[in-house]
């Protein structure tokens, strides 16, 4: 079955708004991250979504509560046969950071594996500092913070 995960990169109060992963278990006989790191908010397109778009918008509502504009698509990286990821570039338009009521936040059982999810927001020149999963993604908005910074 394939599955589709887009997330969003969407600058906010001089920095990046990152869903802060802690206490994540290791899973016997799969290869994912665990322990403490960041990732992009996002999550799976469902059925019901219109677009990968509309997907993310949802998704950023859930975890952040805030709404999004999605920009632009920055990256794209296919796991293997059954799974691909895109990164958009987003616009924050309106909501509460931090404000989400997405299921990570429920204390549902099928979450207790999966650690805490604490949303923050990441200076850009705090990036190089963290364990931002994918980090082919991490080693790319590096460079484009290295680009821009002086413009």
């Amino acid at each position: 079955m394939k599955r589709t995960r887009v997330a969003g990169l969407i600058e906010i109060d001089n920095g990046y708004a990152l869903m802060h992963r802690m206490n994540v278990k290791k899973k016997e006989g799969i290869d994912a991250p665990y322990g403490e790191y960041y990732v992009f908010p996002g999550g799976g397109v469902e059925p019901s979504d219109n677009s990968y778009e509309d997907a993310l918008k949802r998704e950023i509502l859930e975890e952040f509560g805030i709404n999004v504009e999605v920009i632009r698509k920055l990256f794209y990286k296919k796991i293997n046969n059954d799974i691909e990821e895109y990164i958009f570039l987003c616009k924050y338009i309106s909501g509460t950071f931090g404000s989400g009521t997405g299921p990570e936040f429920t204390g549902d059982s099928k979450y207790a594996d999966r650690g805490i999810y604490i949303p923050e927001i990441i200076a850009k020149d705090k990036i190089k500092d963290i364990r931002l999963i994918p980090e082919e993604f991490k080693d790319k908005l590096l460079k484009d913070i290295n680009i821009n910074k002086d413009m």
